[in-house]
């Protein structure tokens, strides 16, 4: 299909067309007026430094911290406590021993996410109400990578293991081990009663 050119107005045409831009009365002014007053302001020059100028490639002046969340410590401290208050006071202080404990250490989350889960129901079956979980710390990487990553893979899901099924209804309370029994590198996991 052959395209026409457009043809342009005749005279009479772009008279009307005046006349008709020139009485009509602009919709919403006061929308168009904010957001002008807006633009003016954004581009007004204010008393904040500019940027120092630098080249590409160029290393960064300030240091850039990754920023995560907050990390399991924070967490498990700030969970509501589900066993007897003096119990859980004990274990925290490092005066309960535990019955039984498993080290994760070495394992890779294939291999540890089932010894894990039969550790935990074999132990509640048992009758046992404190258990270890030794993860320890993690491997500390390399700061400079241009993605934060956590250290640490096991220690950070084995709490989500712990609230996931089948574990999750033998597991009464996770907490952060004590200095004595492994401090940040282990958990106490507190069972619940056998029925």
């Amino acid at each position: 299909m052959k395209r026409h050119r457009p043809r342009g107005l005749r005279a009479d045409e772009q008279q009307l067309w005046d006349n008709v831009r020139q009485s009509a009365i602009p919709l919403h002014t006061q929308k168009r007026q904010a957001i002008k007053a807006a633009v003016e302001q954004l581009n007004a020059p204010s008393g904040q430094p500019k940027l120092a100028q630098f080249q590409i490639g160029e290393k960064s002046q300030v240091p850039v911290r990754p920023v995560y969340s907050p990390g399991l410590s924070e967490h498990l401290g700030t969970a509501p406590v589900q066993m007897d208050r003096k119990r859980f006071d004990r274990m925290k202080r490092g005066k309960l021993a535990p019955g039984g404990r498993i080290d994760l250490h070495g394992m890779t989350i294939a291999q540890a996410h089932p010894a894990l889960t039969e550790f935990i129901l074999r132990a509640h079956a048992d009758g046992v109400r404190l258990v270890l979980v030794i993860t320890g710390k993690g491997k500390a990487g390399g700061g400079n990578d241009p993605i934060p990553v956590r250290t640490g893979v096991i220690k950070h899901q084995v709490p989500m293991w712990l609230r996931a099924a089948p574990v999750k209804a033998a597991v009464l309370q996770v907490s952060e081990a004590h200095i004595r029994h492994g401090g940040a590198g282990a958990y106490y996991v507190y069972l619940r009663r056998q029925r």
